[in-house]
């Protein structure tokens, strides 16, 4: 009776040993798949961050830096340097340069992964003229593949909107939704 425990014992024991061995050659698999792909990833984002920041900023550098040796456990940096700057961590930046730091890493992701569309709320704000002329730019180039929502105050910012939603407040508490089709409305101005 004692041996035929011991023999059933050995069994579920070399079981184990063999389910053991099974789960680690998955974990292995799969840890070397999201590594491979996951550099592949930063790398294309990375790629992708280094020529829209110079495109946002008229000129200098940013990338992105693993914080760690292993991939899998490794957090992300920015390094940014608008022209004219030493480079910095986005920490350092002022907040039109962190907005559009953030925004040319938001883009570089699109890129790579397009999504059928975007909602932008005021991350034009901190910008002066010359920049959001070029966020602009680059949401038109953009909106090739992704339709653009965005909330904006900022008069060149809806000057590039095919439609324009604004909300009133004509006497207090009663909001009132006012749109405009930008294309139509230059129809009619051009055939008035």
């Amino acid at each position: 009776t004692a041996r035929e425990r011991k023999n059933y014992l050995d069994m579920q024991a070399a079981d184990l040993f063999e389910a053991i061995e099974t789960l680690e050659n998955a974990i292995r698999r799969i840890d070397r798949e999201t590594r491979a792909l996951l550099g592949e990833t930063f790398s294309a984002v990375n790629a992708s961050l280094a020529e829209l920041f110079p495109a946002l900023f008229g000129g200098g550098h940013a990338e992105l830096r693993l914080t760690g040796e292993e991939i899998l456990d490794a957090g992300l940096q920015i390094m940014a340097q608008p022209p004219g700057k030493k480079n910095s961590t986005i920490h350092l930046l002022s907040g039109g340069e962190k907005a559009l730091t953030a925004l040319s890493l938001v883009f570089s992701l699109f890129r790579l992964n397009p999504a059928p569309f975007c909602l932008l709320d005021e991350v034009d704000a901190p910008l002066d003229d010359a920049n959001t002329l070029r966020y602009c730019d680059l949401v038109k180039r953009m909106a090739e593949r992704t339709q653009f929502l965005f909330i904006s105050h900022n008069r060149l910012a809806m000057e590039m909107a095919e439609q324009l939603v604004g909300v009133t407040m004509q006497e207090q508490g009663c909001s009132r939704i006012v749109a405009v089709d930008i294309v139509e409305a230059l129809k009619m101005r051009e055939t008035a």
